[in-house]
């Protein structure tokens, strides 16, 4: 069944329009297309002879839709107990939250997260689609495309930051097993935010991550199960440890916000918007994994796990936060750094295993929330010559290497920076797709036109619906001064951007809803070829779910 994925079997035949048996002969560019052109299954759905899709993005086929409600339950506590999501809890004690303040903001950022992803993901449990068809249908056939771009960018961004999590990983196991690795003499500047010997760790795990990327996606469940029962274990381990060298849970709960008025506020605001940019991703293309959904339901479990199992991971990461603070002087946000410090021969094999678990941890939150996500939104762009393999692939080299990860990672406030930056362009997506499926068409979708340049989906004119586009604009147009002013605070920009920029997950999403909604209502959408409105398409008794 593998070739359902585009890992074509030897006896395949079929090729995409413009393949190898198309191309002239002679030249070195030719020789390159030939082999970088792939032979795989042209798209059931897509027209034939047509370059537009390939097998990888069609509808899941019901022997492959073998995710039932309890792998999202073990998918998600898979992906909380990792480094990044401590990270995270921790940052907002560095940028100088109290602890009932920081758990707050963990508290409503993820249950904003738990009802954007499961909303979004019942589509693709429904429909059995990816993100990249599913935006078809909100935003027109090619207009899509630019929505593609900007998640295509972003999860290489997170992809590269989840190998530098994987490289703190591989060096905290050599620093249990060879401390004196810690004295290997730095040969890069300190501009460079990395010195040598984490290069050297960043080289390995980026190496040791790539078999991974083999594993076909509906696969991948049994991994995540495996995830979700060693890694909660490593996350208890260091938080006993804080807890006893500490004395008590009193100590680590004793300190208090660094802001007061207005600043506290904002502070707070902004850390709310980081808590669900954590998962802004998700938010977008839960589709690409909901799709192996068995059952159109099960992605409903997310309301309850979703904000239980972050919660609590990030809880560790404000308790570890105030813990190193007592123990050491100075908040380590990254429970790595904390383990750094187990040197008696006890510690540094507890500060092995524990590593060991974070790494696996690692691997799979850059496959479930990243590499995947890429490779279905490269498949689309480069159905020709990209399959979801060897599009991981692209995603890995793009995303450690090109993106420079270390200088996002340098500081807390720049993690924060990042995670509120790139959720302007995902909230409105999110909003626009949910809004879409949900209010506007009813859910009614007609999943062969997906497919069809020329379908009900080309909308009126350059398949392109215009309504997704102005509201898209409208809701993240006002978020760029302050984005802006985040990313280079010598950036002068009114106080009045700035606080809307701190709420920019909840302005973007809603306001791109109700205009989406809006716009809708007082000029339904056609379609360009029939000139009917689309909801008279998809009221037939035609291919509809």
């Amino acid at each position: 069944m593998e070739k359902d994925f585009g890992y074509p079997a030897a006896h395949d035949t079929h090729v995409v329009a413009g393949s190898v048996s198309s191309l002239p002969k002679g030249g070195l560019w030719s020789r390159i297309k030939s082999h970088a052109t792939l032979e795989v299954e042209e798209s059931t759905y897509a027209p034939p002879g047509t370059s537009w899709s390939n097998k990888d993005l069609d509808p899941i086929p019901p022997e492959l839709q073998t995710w039932r409600t309890y792998n999202f339950v073990t998918y998600w506590i898979s992906d909380a107990f990792s480094i990044s999501n401590w990270r995270i809890g921790a940052s907002l004690i560095a940028i100088g939250l109290s602890w009932k303040l920081a758990l707050l903001a963990v508290v409503i950022g993820n249950f904003v997260t738990a009802l954007v992803v499961t909303y979004n993901g019942l589509i693709g449990a429904r429909l059995h689609i990816p993100f990249t068809v599913q935006a078809r249908s909100a935003f027109g056939f090619y207009f899509s495309y630019v929505m593609v771009v900007f998640r295509v960018v972003v999860s290489i961004f997170w992809y590269g930051i989840g190998t530098y999590t994987g490289a703190e990983c591989i060096r905290s196991i050599i620093y249990a097993w060879a401390p004196n690795f810690r004295n290997i003499p730095n040969q890069l500047p300190e501009s460079a935010n990395i010195d040598t010997g984490f290069m050297i760790c960043y080289f390995i795990y980026f190496i040791l991550v790539l078999p991974f990327h083999w594993i076909p996606a509906h696969q991948l469940h049994w991994f995540f199960t495996f995830k979700a029962v060693v890694t909660p274990i490593a996350g208890f381990a260091i938080l006993g440890w804080v807890i006893h060298s500490t004395g008590g849970g009193d100590q680590v709960f004793a300190y208090g916000n660094s802001y007061s008025g207005s600043q506290l506020g904002w502070a707070f605001m902004s850390g709310v918007n980081a808590m669900i940019g954590n998962f802004a991703t998700l938010g977008v293309n839960m589709n690409d994994f909901a799709r192996y959904s068995k059952k159109p339901n099960s992605p409903y479990v997310q309301l309850i796990v979703v904000p239980t199992v972050f919660i609590i991971m990030m809880l560790f990461g404000i308790i570890g936060a105030n813990g190193s603070r007592i123990l050491y002087g100075e908040v380590l946000w990254d429970p790595m750094l904390i383990i750094d410090n187990w040197t008696s021969p006890g510690g540094r094999a507890a500060a092995f295993f524990i590593a060991l678990a974070f790494l696996i941890a690692s691997i799979g939150i850059n496959i479930s929330a990243n590499s995947i996500s890429v490779a279905v939104d490269l498949t689309t762009l480069f159905p020709r010559y990209l399959n979801l393999r060897r599009a991981q692939y692209v995603c890995a080299v793009l995303g450690a290497w090109a993106m420079c990860p270390w200088e996002i990672l340098a500081s807390a406030e720049s993690l924060l920076t990042f995670m509120d930056g790139y959720s302007i362009w995902l909230a409105p997506m999110s909003g626009i797709l949910i809004s879409d499926y949900w209010i506007v068409n009813k859910q009614r979708a007609s999943i062969p036109d997906m497919y069809r340049p020329d379908g009900i989906y080309a909308y009126e004119k350059w398949g392109t619906n215009w309504r997704a586009v102005v509201a898209f604009v409208v809701a993240f147009a006002p978020l760029l001064p302050g984005f802006a002013k985040a990313v280079t605070p010598s950036v002068n920009v009114t106080e009045g951007s700035s606080h809307i920029y701190a709420l920019g997950y909840f302005y973007a999403f809603l306001s791109s809803s109700a205009l989406y909604i809006a716009l809708s209502k007082i000029w339904p959408p056609k379609s360009e070829h029939s000139g009917r409105p689309i909801a008279e398409h998809l009221a037939e008794d035609r291919a509809q779910v």
